[in-house]
Protein backbone atom coordinates (compact mmCIF):
# COMPACT_ATOMS: atom_id res chain seq x y z
CA UNK A 1 0.00 0.00 0.00
CA UNK A 2 2.53 2.73 0.48
CA UNK A 3 4.22 1.61 -2.48
CA UNK A 4 1.08 2.35 -4.33
CA UNK A 5 0.75 5.92 -2.62
CA UNK A 6 4.26 6.45 -3.45
CA UNK A 7 3.36 6.04 -7.36
CA UNK A 8 0.75 7.99 -7.06
CA UNK A 9 2.72 10.72 -5.41
CA UNK A 10 4.94 10.65 -8.12
CA UNK A 11 2.02 11.54 -10.85
CA UNK A 12 1.30 14.75 -12.17
CA UNK A 13 -1.42 16.44 -10.46
CA UNK A 14 -3.42 16.01 -14.01
CA UNK A 15 -2.52 12.09 -14.55
CA UNK A 16 -3.62 11.48 -11.07
CA UNK A 17 -7.15 13.45 -11.81
CA UNK A 18 -7.34 11.57 -14.35
CA UNK A 19 -6.70 7.84 -12.29
CA UNK A 20 -8.85 9.57 -9.97
CA UNK A 21 -11.79 10.28 -12.09
CA UNK A 22 -11.38 6.61 -14.45
CA UNK A 23 -11.47 5.58 -10.29
CA UNK A 24 -15.04 7.25 -9.86
CA UNK A 25 -16.30 6.12 -12.92
CA UNK A 26 -15.11 2.10 -12.30
CA UNK A 27 -15.74 1.60 -8.45
CA UNK A 28 -18.65 0.36 -7.01
CA UNK A 29 -19.13 -1.00 -3.61
CA UNK A 30 -20.26 -4.60 -3.54
CA UNK A 31 -20.09 -4.53 -7.05
CA UNK A 32 -17.73 -4.87 -10.09
CA UNK A 33 -20.07 -3.83 -12.83
CA UNK A 34 -23.28 -1.08 -13.29
CA UNK A 35 -25.98 -1.78 -12.58
CA UNK A 36 -27.78 -3.26 -16.31
CA UNK A 37 -30.27 -0.28 -17.08
CA UNK A 38 -33.99 -0.50 -15.76
CA UNK A 39 -36.90 -0.85 -18.29
CA UNK A 40 -39.42 2.07 -18.39
CA UNK A 41 -42.56 1.77 -16.93
CA UNK A 42 -45.38 3.71 -19.48
CA UNK A 43 -44.83 7.52 -19.86
CA UNK A 44 -46.45 10.22 -16.99
CA UNK A 45 -47.25 13.86 -16.84
CA UNK A 46 -44.91 16.08 -15.55
CA UNK A 47 -45.56 18.55 -12.98
CA UNK A 48 -45.37 22.60 -13.73
CA UNK A 49 -42.63 22.84 -11.89
CA UNK A 50 -40.87 20.17 -13.69
CA UNK A 51 -41.57 21.24 -16.77
CA UNK A 52 -39.75 24.55 -16.08
CA UNK A 53 -36.72 22.73 -15.14
CA UNK A 54 -36.93 20.81 -18.26
CA UNK A 55 -37.19 23.71 -20.17
CA UNK A 56 -34.09 25.88 -17.94
CA UNK A 57 -32.21 22.16 -19.16
CA UNK A 58 -33.10 22.46 -23.05
CA UNK A 59 -31.71 26.02 -22.56
CA UNK A 60 -28.57 25.51 -20.61
CA UNK A 61 -27.82 21.71 -20.46
CA UNK A 62 -24.25 21.79 -18.94
CA UNK A 63 -25.73 24.84 -15.91
CA UNK A 64 -25.41 22.93 -12.72
CA UNK A 65 -27.73 25.59 -11.22
CA UNK A 66 -30.34 22.99 -10.42
CA UNK A 67 -28.00 20.48 -8.80
CA UNK A 68 -28.45 19.47 -5.12
CA UNK A 69 -25.93 17.91 -3.34
CA UNK A 70 -25.73 16.77 0.00
CA UNK A 71 -22.20 15.45 1.94
CA UNK A 72 -22.04 14.20 4.70
CA UNK A 73 -18.81 13.07 7.28
CA UNK A 74 -18.59 10.09 8.45
CA UNK A 75 -16.50 9.05 11.39
CA UNK A 76 -16.42 5.20 12.44
CA UNK A 77 -16.86 1.80 10.96
CA UNK A 78 -18.99 1.89 7.72
CA UNK A 79 -20.41 -0.95 5.85
CA UNK A 80 -20.51 0.24 2.12
CA UNK A 81 -22.27 -2.65 0.89
CA UNK A 82 -25.19 -2.23 3.40
CA UNK A 83 -25.53 1.67 2.46
CA UNK A 84 -25.41 0.65 -1.25
CA UNK A 85 -28.13 -1.48 -1.12
CA UNK A 86 -29.89 1.19 1.38
CA UNK A 87 -29.82 3.56 -1.95
CA UNK A 88 -30.97 1.02 -3.49
CA UNK A 89 -34.54 0.33 -1.71
CA UNK A 90 -34.79 4.32 -1.21
CA UNK A 91 -34.98 4.47 -4.78
CA UNK A 92 -37.37 1.53 -5.33
CA UNK A 93 -39.54 3.18 -2.80
CA UNK A 94 -39.06 6.70 -4.36
CA UNK A 95 -40.28 6.94 -8.41
CA UNK A 96 -38.54 10.07 -8.95
CA UNK A 97 -34.79 8.87 -7.84
CA UNK A 98 -35.35 6.34 -10.79
CA UNK A 99 -37.00 8.63 -13.10
CA UNK A 100 -35.99 10.27 -16.44
CA UNK A 101 -37.44 12.83 -19.00
CA UNK A 102 -38.29 12.02 -22.11
CA UNK A 103 -39.85 14.42 -25.16
CA UNK A 104 -43.63 13.75 -26.35
CA UNK A 105 -45.02 16.38 -29.07
CA UNK A 106 -42.54 19.55 -27.51
CA UNK A 107 -43.55 18.40 -24.48
CA UNK A 108 -41.61 16.42 -21.16
CA UNK A 109 -43.05 13.37 -19.57
CA UNK A 110 -41.66 11.02 -16.78
CA UNK A 111 -40.34 7.89 -18.04
CA UNK A 112 -39.86 6.23 -14.49
CA UNK A 113 -37.93 2.80 -14.50
CA UNK A 114 -38.05 -0.55 -12.63
CA UNK A 115 -36.50 -0.78 -9.91
CA UNK A 116 -32.79 -1.55 -10.42
CA UNK A 117 -29.55 -1.74 -7.89
CA UNK A 118 -27.96 1.77 -7.62
CA UNK A 119 -24.57 1.94 -7.83
CA UNK A 120 -22.47 3.63 -5.16
CA UNK A 121 -18.98 4.19 -6.74
CA UNK A 122 -16.24 4.06 -4.07
CA UNK A 123 -12.81 6.08 -4.17
CA UNK A 124 -10.13 4.92 -2.06
CA UNK A 125 -8.50 8.37 -1.01
CA UNK A 126 -6.41 6.46 1.98
CA UNK A 127 -3.63 5.59 -0.13
CA UNK A 128 -2.54 9.32 0.27
CA UNK A 129 -0.44 11.13 2.28
CA UNK A 130 -2.73 12.24 5.93
CA UNK A 131 -2.66 15.79 5.13
CA UNK A 132 -4.14 15.27 2.00
CA UNK A 133 -6.92 13.31 2.02
CA UNK A 134 -9.39 15.30 3.55
CA UNK A 135 -8.57 18.04 0.74
CA UNK A 136 -8.69 15.70 -1.48
CA UNK A 137 -12.31 14.46 -0.76
CA UNK A 138 -14.08 18.05 -0.83
CA UNK A 139 -12.04 18.59 -4.01
CA UNK A 140 -13.45 15.77 -5.73
CA UNK A 141 -17.14 16.16 -3.69
CA UNK A 142 -16.91 19.69 -5.19
CA UNK A 143 -16.50 18.45 -8.57
CA UNK A 144 -19.08 15.94 -8.67
CA UNK A 145 -21.49 18.22 -7.64
CA UNK A 146 -21.01 20.20 -10.27
CA UNK A 147 -21.14 17.68 -12.90
CA UNK A 148 -24.43 18.50 -15.28
CA UNK A 149 -26.78 15.65 -15.72
CA UNK A 150 -28.29 14.53 -18.47
CA UNK A 151 -32.24 14.38 -17.96
CA UNK A 152 -32.98 12.50 -20.83
CA UNK A 153 -30.61 9.55 -20.00
CA UNK A 154 -30.11 9.68 -16.46
CA UNK A 155 -30.01 8.51 -13.16
CA UNK A 156 -30.66 12.02 -11.70
CA UNK A 157 -29.36 10.13 -8.29
CA UNK A 158 -25.89 10.15 -7.84
CA UNK A 159 -24.74 8.79 -4.68
CA UNK A 160 -20.66 8.64 -4.39
CA UNK A 161 -18.22 7.22 -1.64
CA UNK A 162 -15.02 8.40 -0.83
CA UNK A 163 -13.09 6.76 1.57
CA UNK A 164 -10.93 8.51 3.60
CA UNK A 165 -9.13 6.29 6.10
CA UNK A 166 -10.34 2.98 7.09
CA UNK A 167 -13.34 4.47 9.72
CA UNK A 168 -13.95 7.95 7.77
CA UNK A 169 -15.82 8.13 4.62
CA UNK A 170 -17.43 11.24 2.77
CA UNK A 171 -20.95 10.42 1.41
CA UNK A 172 -22.17 12.55 -1.20
CA UNK A 173 -25.14 12.40 -2.76
CA UNK A 174 -26.06 14.43 -5.64
CA UNK A 175 -29.63 14.77 -7.01
CA UNK A 176 -31.27 17.24 -9.98
CA UNK A 177 -33.51 19.16 -8.35
CA UNK A 178 -36.96 18.34 -11.04
CA UNK A 179 -36.65 15.03 -8.84
CA UNK A 180 -36.38 16.45 -5.60
CA UNK A 181 -36.36 19.17 -3.21
CA UNK A 182 -35.22 20.65 0.37
CA UNK A 183 -38.01 18.38 2.42
CA UNK A 184 -37.16 15.41 0.05
CA UNK A 185 -33.70 15.27 1.64
CA UNK A 186 -35.46 15.01 5.24
CA UNK A 187 -37.37 11.84 3.78
CA UNK A 188 -34.47 10.39 2.64
CA UNK A 189 -32.31 11.06 5.90
CA UNK A 190 -34.64 9.71 7.38
CA UNK A 191 -35.16 6.39 5.59
CA UNK A 192 -31.35 6.23 5.68
CA UNK A 193 -31.45 6.12 9.12
CA UNK A 194 -33.93 3.19 9.30
CA UNK A 195 -32.58 1.38 6.72
CA UNK A 196 -29.04 0.96 6.57
CA UNK A 197 -28.26 -0.22 10.91
CA UNK A 198 -31.01 -3.18 9.73
CA UNK A 199 -29.17 -3.86 6.43
CA UNK A 200 -25.46 -3.48 8.01
CA UNK A 201 -27.07 -6.62 10.80
CA UNK A 202 -27.75 -8.55 8.14
CA UNK A 203 -31.94 -7.90 8.62
CA UNK A 204 -34.01 -7.31 6.02
CA UNK A 205 -35.83 -4.13 7.05
CA UNK A 206 -39.73 -3.13 6.25
CA UNK A 207 -40.95 0.19 5.88
CA UNK A 208 -44.63 1.11 5.66
CA UNK A 209 -45.60 1.65 1.96
CA UNK A 210 -46.02 4.77 0.24
CA UNK A 211 -49.16 6.11 0.29
CA UNK A 212 -49.27 8.02 -3.01
CA UNK A 213 -46.63 8.66 -6.08
CA UNK A 214 -45.19 11.80 -7.37
CA UNK A 215 -46.85 10.89 -11.07
CA UNK A 216 -50.44 10.76 -8.97
CA UNK A 217 -49.40 14.73 -7.37
CA UNK A 218 -48.53 15.62 -11.01
CA UNK A 219 -51.99 14.16 -12.89
CA UNK A 220 -53.69 15.80 -10.16
CA UNK A 221 -52.38 19.04 -10.31
CA UNK A 222 -52.85 19.31 -13.66
CA UNK A 223 -56.33 18.30 -13.42
CA UNK A 224 -56.70 21.30 -10.44
CA UNK A 225 -55.71 23.49 -12.89
CA UNK A 226 -58.05 22.80 -15.69
CA UNK A 227 -61.03 23.58 -12.59
CA UNK A 228 -62.52 27.10 -11.50
CA UNK A 229 -60.69 27.95 -8.67
CA UNK A 230 -57.31 28.56 -10.61
CA UNK A 231 -58.36 31.48 -12.34
CA UNK A 232 -59.74 33.08 -8.93
CA UNK A 233 -56.10 32.81 -7.91
CA UNK A 234 -54.76 33.49 -11.30
CA UNK A 235 -57.05 37.17 -10.69
CA UNK A 236 -55.74 37.88 -7.04
CA UNK A 237 -52.08 37.64 -7.83
CA UNK A 238 -52.54 39.45 -11.17
CA UNK A 239 -53.73 42.59 -8.85
CA UNK A 240 -51.07 42.04 -6.43
CA UNK A 241 -48.17 42.13 -8.45
CA UNK A 242 -49.50 44.48 -11.05
CA UNK A 243 -47.04 47.07 -11.64
CA UNK A 244 -44.31 45.65 -9.79
CA UNK A 245 -40.36 47.05 -10.45
CA UNK A 246 -37.58 45.06 -10.73
CA UNK A 247 -35.52 45.16 -7.71
CA UNK A 248 -31.81 46.83 -8.63
CA UNK A 249 -29.39 45.85 -6.28
CA UNK A 250 -26.18 47.76 -6.58
CA UNK A 251 -23.81 45.27 -8.44
CA UNK A 252 -19.55 45.13 -8.28
CA UNK A 253 -19.72 44.88 -12.25
CA UNK A 254 -22.28 45.49 -15.50
CA UNK A 255 -25.21 42.78 -15.18
CA UNK A 256 -24.44 40.89 -18.60
CA UNK A 257 -26.64 40.42 -21.22
CA UNK A 258 -26.91 36.79 -20.60
CA UNK A 259 -26.96 35.14 -17.32
CA UNK A 260 -24.43 32.78 -16.86
CA UNK A 261 -25.51 31.27 -13.48
CA UNK A 262 -21.94 31.19 -12.08
CA UNK A 263 -22.17 31.20 -8.61
CA UNK A 264 -20.50 30.42 -4.96
CA UNK A 265 -21.58 30.33 -1.87
CA UNK A 266 -21.09 31.91 1.92
CA UNK A 267 -21.64 30.87 4.95
CA UNK A 268 -22.94 33.13 7.82
CA UNK A 269 -24.74 32.27 11.19
CA UNK A 270 -27.05 34.12 13.71
CA UNK A 271 -26.40 33.67 17.05
CA UNK A 272 -29.48 33.03 19.48
CA UNK A 273 -28.76 36.83 21.09
CA UNK A 274 -29.80 38.14 17.55
CA UNK A 275 -32.65 35.40 16.54
CA UNK A 276 -34.83 34.91 20.14
CA UNK A 277 -35.41 38.70 20.69
CA UNK A 278 -36.92 38.98 17.09
CA UNK A 279 -39.31 35.83 17.10
CA UNK A 280 -40.28 37.04 20.66
CA UNK A 281 -41.41 40.58 19.03
CA UNK A 282 -43.45 38.61 16.18
CA UNK A 283 -44.74 36.01 18.32
CA UNK A 284 -46.12 38.83 20.26
CA UNK A 285 -47.46 40.73 16.88
CA UNK A 286 -49.08 37.39 15.78
CA UNK A 287 -46.27 36.68 13.45
CA UNK A 288 -43.35 33.92 12.74
CA UNK A 289 -40.13 34.42 12.77
CA UNK A 290 -39.65 34.22 9.26
CA UNK A 291 -42.48 37.39 9.17
CA UNK A 292 -39.64 39.30 11.80
CA UNK A 293 -36.74 38.58 9.38
CA UNK A 294 -38.31 39.45 5.75
CA UNK A 295 -39.74 42.46 7.69
CA UNK A 296 -36.00 43.06 8.27
CA UNK A 297 -34.78 42.33 4.83
CA UNK A 298 -37.33 44.42 3.62
CA UNK A 299 -35.07 47.35 5.13
CA UNK A 300 -31.76 46.07 4.10
CA UNK A 301 -33.11 46.10 0.38
CA UNK A 302 -34.57 49.60 0.80
CA UNK A 303 -31.18 50.93 1.90
CA UNK A 304 -28.98 49.21 -0.71
CA UNK A 305 -31.71 50.51 -4.02
CA UNK A 306 -33.59 53.35 -2.29
CA UNK A 307 -36.68 51.42 -3.66
CA UNK A 308 -39.67 51.29 -1.26
CA UNK A 309 -41.49 48.76 -3.86
CA UNK A 310 -39.93 45.48 -5.08
CA UNK A 311 -40.80 41.31 -4.96
CA UNK A 312 -38.82 39.20 -2.99
CA UNK A 313 -39.32 35.15 -3.66
CA UNK A 314 -39.87 33.02 -0.68
CA UNK A 315 -40.16 28.68 -1.04
CA UNK A 316 -43.11 26.99 0.28
CA UNK A 317 -42.90 23.29 0.63
CA UNK A 318 -45.68 22.53 -1.33
CA UNK A 319 -46.98 19.57 0.78
CA UNK A 320 -50.42 20.38 1.85
CA UNK A 321 -51.80 16.99 1.52
CA UNK A 322 -51.07 14.84 3.69
CA UNK A 323 -50.05 12.00 1.70
CA UNK A 324 -47.45 13.14 -0.34
CA UNK A 325 -45.82 14.54 2.66
CA UNK A 326 -43.12 11.48 2.87
CA UNK A 327 -42.45 11.49 -0.61
CA UNK A 328 -39.30 12.54 -2.17
CA UNK A 329 -39.85 14.71 -5.63
CA UNK A 330 -40.18 18.26 -6.65
CA UNK A 331 -42.92 19.72 -4.71
CA UNK A 332 -41.22 22.94 -3.39
CA UNK A 333 -43.20 26.13 -4.96
CA UNK A 334 -42.15 29.78 -5.06
CA UNK A 335 -44.66 32.80 -3.90
CA UNK A 336 -44.28 36.19 -4.73
CA UNK A 337 -44.28 38.83 -1.92
CA UNK A 338 -44.23 42.12 -2.36
CA UNK A 339 -42.30 44.30 -0.09
CA UNK A 340 -43.32 47.45 0.33
CA UNK A 341 -40.71 49.81 2.74
CA UNK A 342 -41.92 53.63 4.06
CA UNK A 343 -39.23 54.99 6.19
CA UNK A 344 -41.53 56.89 8.52
CA UNK A 345 -43.19 53.92 10.08
CA UNK A 346 -41.81 51.91 12.74
CA UNK A 347 -40.77 48.18 12.53
CA UNK A 348 -43.38 47.30 14.42
CA UNK A 349 -45.67 48.71 11.65
CA UNK A 350 -44.10 47.11 9.67
CA UNK A 351 -44.05 44.19 11.06
CA UNK A 352 -47.38 44.05 11.26
CA UNK A 353 -48.06 44.65 7.43
CA UNK A 354 -45.36 42.12 6.51
CA UNK A 355 -47.81 39.90 8.56
CA UNK A 356 -50.47 40.49 6.34
CA UNK A 357 -49.06 40.36 3.54
CA UNK A 358 -47.25 36.73 3.90
CA UNK A 359 -50.44 35.40 5.09
CA UNK A 360 -52.42 36.38 2.24
CA UNK A 361 -50.04 34.76 -0.55
CA UNK A 362 -49.14 31.88 1.91
CA UNK A 363 -53.26 31.11 1.52
CA UNK A 364 -52.95 31.02 -2.11
CA UNK A 365 -49.50 29.34 -2.56
CA UNK A 366 -51.52 26.56 -4.23
CA UNK A 367 -50.84 28.03 -7.77
CA UNK A 368 -47.64 26.95 -9.49
CA UNK A 369 -45.64 29.62 -10.12
CA UNK A 370 -44.82 28.79 -13.71
CA UNK A 371 -48.30 29.05 -14.39
CA UNK A 372 -48.26 32.79 -12.86
CA UNK A 373 -45.49 33.56 -14.79
CA UNK A 374 -46.75 31.93 -17.98
CA UNK A 375 -49.88 34.13 -17.09
CA UNK A 376 -48.72 37.40 -16.15
CA UNK A 377 -46.21 37.18 -18.83
CA UNK A 378 -43.35 39.77 -17.36
CA UNK A 379 -40.84 41.43 -19.61
CA UNK A 380 -38.61 38.56 -20.20
CA UNK A 381 -35.20 38.74 -20.29
CA UNK A 382 -32.05 36.65 -20.71
CA UNK A 383 -29.85 39.01 -18.12
CA UNK A 384 -32.74 37.95 -14.74
CA UNK A 385 -34.98 35.85 -13.60
CA UNK A 386 -38.88 36.52 -13.72
CA UNK A 387 -40.59 38.72 -10.92
CA UNK A 388 -37.72 38.29 -8.41
CA UNK A 389 -34.28 37.90 -8.30
CA UNK A 390 -33.75 37.74 -4.61
CA UNK A 391 -34.90 34.47 -2.54
CA UNK A 392 -35.08 35.05 1.07
CA UNK A 393 -35.93 31.08 3.07
CA UNK A 394 -36.21 30.01 6.72
CA UNK A 395 -36.31 26.12 7.13
CA UNK A 396 -36.66 24.28 10.49
CA UNK A 397 -33.53 22.33 10.48
CA UNK A 398 -34.20 18.76 11.19
CA UNK A 399 -32.62 16.99 14.05
CA UNK A 400 -29.28 15.47 13.18
CA UNK A 401 -29.48 11.75 11.90
CA UNK A 402 -28.61 8.93 13.57
CA UNK A 403 -26.57 5.82 13.01
CA UNK A 404 -25.13 3.59 15.14
CA UNK A 405 -21.59 3.14 15.66
CA UNK A 406 -21.19 6.58 13.32
CA UNK A 407 -20.48 10.24 13.85
CA UNK A 408 -21.93 12.53 11.08
CA UNK A 409 -20.59 16.11 10.43
CA UNK A 410 -22.15 17.76 7.48
CA UNK A 411 -20.71 19.18 4.99
CA UNK A 412 -21.27 22.23 2.27
CA UNK A 413 -20.55 21.50 -1.47
CA UNK A 414 -20.21 24.22 -3.84
CA UNK A 415 -21.69 23.64 -7.70
CA UNK A 416 -20.55 26.63 -8.73
CA UNK A 417 -23.64 27.97 -9.57
CA UNK A 418 -26.83 30.42 -8.80
CA UNK A 419 -29.97 30.29 -9.43
CA UNK A 420 -31.09 33.84 -8.65
CA UNK A 421 -28.63 36.96 -8.36
CA UNK A 422 -29.20 36.35 -4.09
CA UNK A 423 -30.81 33.71 -2.28
CA UNK A 424 -30.31 33.37 1.56
CA UNK A 425 -31.27 29.97 2.60
CA UNK A 426 -31.28 30.07 6.19
CA UNK A 427 -32.45 26.99 8.77
CA UNK A 428 -32.57 27.69 12.36
CA UNK A 429 -32.68 24.85 15.37
CA UNK A 430 -32.68 25.95 18.92
CA UNK A 431 -33.03 29.22 18.26
CA UNK A 432 -30.44 30.04 16.20
CA UNK A 433 -29.71 30.09 12.37
CA UNK A 434 -26.97 28.94 9.98
CA UNK A 435 -27.26 30.02 6.57
CA UNK A 436 -25.84 30.19 3.55
CA UNK A 437 -25.99 32.75 0.84
CA UNK A 438 -26.00 32.01 -3.00
CA UNK A 439 -24.47 34.90 -5.07
CA UNK A 440 -24.44 35.43 -8.58
CA UNK A 441 -20.93 35.57 -9.42
CA UNK A 442 -20.81 37.58 -11.97
CA UNK A 443 -22.64 40.37 -9.91
CA UNK A 444 -21.58 40.04 -6.99
CA UNK A 445 -17.75 39.70 -4.51
CA UNK A 446 -17.65 37.43 -1.38
CA UNK A 447 -16.96 41.05 0.41
CA UNK A 448 -19.51 42.83 -0.83
CA UNK A 449 -22.35 39.53 0.19
CA UNK A 450 -20.42 39.35 3.42
CA UNK A 451 -20.83 43.20 4.22
CA UNK A 452 -24.74 42.92 3.17
CA UNK A 453 -24.58 40.01 5.68
CA UNK A 454 -23.21 42.21 8.49
CA UNK A 455 -25.67 44.83 8.09
CA UNK A 456 -28.66 42.33 7.77
CA UNK A 457 -27.50 41.53 11.09
CA UNK A 458 -27.16 44.47 12.60
CA UNK A 459 -30.51 45.54 11.16
CA UNK A 460 -32.20 42.71 12.77
CA UNK A 461 -30.51 43.42 16.29
CA UNK A 462 -31.45 47.45 16.14
CA UNK A 463 -35.21 46.03 15.24
CA UNK A 464 -35.65 44.35 17.71
CA UNK A 465 -33.99 46.73 20.27
CA UNK A 466 -36.01 49.58 19.36
CA UNK A 467 -39.72 48.63 17.59
CA UNK A 468 -40.92 51.78 17.82
CA UNK A 469 -37.87 53.87 15.96
CA UNK A 470 -38.47 54.87 12.22
CA UNK A 471 -37.36 52.43 9.99
CA UNK A 472 -35.63 55.07 8.24
CA UNK A 473 -33.48 55.47 11.89
CA UNK A 474 -32.44 52.09 12.03
CA UNK A 475 -28.98 51.46 12.58
CA UNK A 476 -27.03 49.31 9.91
CA UNK A 477 -23.38 50.21 9.91
CA UNK A 478 -21.59 47.96 13.02
CA UNK A 479 -19.42 50.01 14.81
CA UNK A 480 -16.20 49.87 12.52
CA UNK A 481 -18.35 50.97 9.86
CA UNK A 482 -19.28 54.35 11.68
CA UNK A 483 -16.16 55.10 12.58
CA UNK A 484 -14.82 54.55 9.10
CA UNK A 485 -17.52 56.86 7.89
CA UNK A 486 -17.50 59.38 10.88
CA UNK A 487 -13.59 59.47 11.11
CA UNK A 488 -12.03 58.24 8.29
CA UNK A 489 -13.75 59.41 5.64
CA UNK A 490 -14.70 62.99 6.95
CA UNK A 491 -10.63 63.17 7.55
CA UNK A 492 -10.38 62.44 3.93
CA UNK A 493 -13.02 64.68 2.86
CA UNK A 494 -11.57 67.45 4.17
CA UNK A 495 -7.78 67.28 3.69
CA UNK A 496 -7.99 68.24 0.23
CA UNK A 497 -6.72 71.63 1.11
CA UNK A 498 -7.15 73.94 -2.36
CA UNK A 499 -7.63 71.21 -5.05
CA UNK A 500 -10.51 71.46 -7.32
CA UNK A 501 -13.19 69.37 -7.72
CA UNK A 502 -11.55 67.82 -10.92
CA UNK A 503 -8.52 67.18 -8.99
CA UNK A 504 -10.01 65.21 -6.00
CA UNK A 505 -11.34 63.14 -8.74
CA UNK A 506 -9.13 62.70 -10.20
CA UNK A 507 -7.05 61.70 -7.24
CA UNK A 508 -9.97 59.13 -6.08
CA UNK A 509 -10.09 57.70 -9.86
Amino acid sequence: MSDLATRLDSLSPRKRELLLRRLLETQTAGSTQSAPEAEPRAPAPVSFAQRRLWFLHRLDPESAAYNLPFAVLLSGPLDPGALARTFTEIARRHEPLRTTFAESGGEPVQVRREPAPVPLPLVDLSVLPAERRRPEALRLATEESARPFDLARGPLFRPLLLRVAAAEHVVLLTMHHIVTDGWSTGVLLREVAALYPAFAAGLLPVLPALPARYADFAARQRRWLEGPEPAALLAWWKERLAGAPVLELPTDRPRPAVRRGRGALETFAFLSELVLPLRELARARGATLYMGLFAAFQILLHRYTRQDDFVVGSPVAGRERPEVQGLIGFFVNAVALRGRVDGSESFRALLERTRGVCLEAWARQELPFEKLVEEIQPERSLARSPLFQVVLSLEERPAPARLPGLEIEPLTVPTGASKFDLTLMMAERDGRIDGLAERDADLFDAATVRRLLGHFRTLIAGAAADPDRPVVELPMLDEAERHQVAVEVSARETSGGDLLLPDLFAAQA
